[in-house]
């Protein structure tokens, strides 16, 4: 089975893991950290807000069973993409909303699905989504993934 993958930051990855692993022909996710400048970064330093990393999961998907389009929209179900730095009681510059795509279809497919949710009217507010070329992704601590199995959440 071959395999595609694209990396969501939409706030704590821990509920963001846990939206993507509800999707069907997800065959993987993995939390972690990207988009900074900070070598092998930790959860500790990422919160500090001096590495420039982001909270986020990479999403290993089979294509021949879900569309990017369809991992797109869990993408904007599972957080509000108008805040800048911050999902809910979450604030923090590795909280912020980005799509870091892999391949020119994933940048099209996204920059499409972000111009039809502004133009949908559900937010007021611009979307302040970033859409990046994934950059180096760096794995979180075991102790993240997974969290809200490990814990009974959900």
């Amino acid at each position: 089975m071959a395999t595609n993958k694209i990396i969501f930051g939409a706030g704590c990855f821990w509920g963001v893991e846990a939206a993507f692993r509800r999707v069907k022909g997800v065959t993987n996710v993995t939390c972690g950290y990207s988009g900074g400048h900070t070598e092998n970064p930790t959860y500790e330093s990422v919160c500090s807000n001096t590495t420039g990393h982001i909270e986020v999961v990479m999403v290993e998907y089979d294509p021949a069973e879900v569309s990017v389009e369809t991992l797109l929209e869990n993408f904007w179900n599972c957080h509000n993409p108008t805040t800048q730095d911050r999902q809910g009681p979450d604030i923090g510059t590795q909280y912020r909303s980005v799509i870091f795509y892999f391949t020119p279809e994933q940048e099209t497919a996204a920059k499409e699905s972000m111009h039809r949710l502004q133009r949908s009217g559900r937010w007021q507010d611009p979307v302040v989504t970033k859409l990046l070329p994934a950059p180096q992704f760096y794995v979180a601590e075991e102790y993240h993934q997974n969290y809200f199995k490990k814990h009974g959440i959900h």
